[in-house]
């Protein structure tokens, strides 16, 4: 929340999107103090589902899916903080339209590849088509602010994940599978609820003596949502490749998926 011209070592408040915190409370360096720290879970989660991918060998596409996540997450950190209207005005203009908007369209279209690409009978069609689209977005995006386009196109690209990921649910017996799929669920509604109150009472949140930080929380539930959605989907990719998965915790308390390949699969 901007009061006015503030003075920092990145110049200036010019962000046209400000979330429900004073800027530079906290930090000369740190716009968003909250916001910005509450990107760091989200970080260290993809870091361990990419660690546990890596050593089993998943696939490389939930390896590329983990460090979607955590690219998203600091160039979010980065954007709060302000340093990206730093970089962006002076190394790449052609940017300045689409801040964290273009990864998370990019993200997306990986969860649409990991979804419904078991199932696809040319093989090849999928990621050709879906990176074309991917390019031409980033390019379009780069000239053209979307502003509340963005956002339909966004949702109506969520949407169409739902369907396959109810079908995965559905078919899968694991009971601890399906309550990752449940807690996924939570995440998302808990989350988009504190991103909600933030959003819509900012006013009344300011005059109180401690604010709660929703846009923060949101940001800490959606990295445990994340993390839980690809552990999910590595799950129901291990039951359709046959590699034996299991949901184990971590310490009794982070779930992650064990696997057990075929000796014919070893090296694979």
């Amino acid at each position: 929340m901007a009061g006015g011209v503030i003075s920092s070592f990145w110049g200036p408040v010019t962000s046209t999107t400000e979330c429900c915190e004073k800027n530079y409370a906290y930090s000369f360096y740190i716009a968003e103090f909250h916001n910005t720290i509450s990107n760091i879970p989200c970080i260290v989660l993809a870091l361990v589902g990419l660690i546990n991918a890596l050593r089993q060998r998943f696939e490389k596409r939930f390896s590329v899916l983990h460090i979607s996540n955590m690219i998203l997450a600091i160039v979010t950190g980065c954007k709060l903080n302000r340093c990206l209207l730093f970089v962006r005005s002076r190394l790449l203009p052609l940017l300045q339209q689409q801040s964290d908007e273009t990864p998370m369209v990019w993200e997306m279209l990986l969860y649409m590849y990991i979804l419904y690409s078991p199932d696809w009978h040319y093989r090849s069609t999928m990621p050709i088509f879906l990176f074309l689209y991917g390019a031409a977005f980033a390019a379009v995006h780069s000239v053209v602010r979307f502003g509340i386009g963005f956002k339909v196109h966004y949702v109506i690209l969520c949407l169409l994940c739902v369907p396959r990921m109810y079908k995965y649910y559905i078919y899968t017996r694991d009971a601890s599978a399906k309550r990752l799929a449940k807690m996924y669920v939570a995440t998302l509604l808990i989350g988009t609820f504190c991103w909600l109150f933030d959003r819509v009472f900012c006013k009344e949140i300011s005059s109180w003596p401690v604010n709660p930080q929703g846009h923060a929380l949101w940001h800490v539930f959606m990295g445990f949502n994340s993390y839980l959605a690809n552990t999910f989907l590595m799950f129901c990719r291990a039951q359709q490749r046959g590699w034996s998965p299991r949901v184990v915790h971590f310490m009794g308390a982070l779930p992650y998926v064990k696997i057990e390949k075929p000796k014919a699969q070893l090296n694979k």
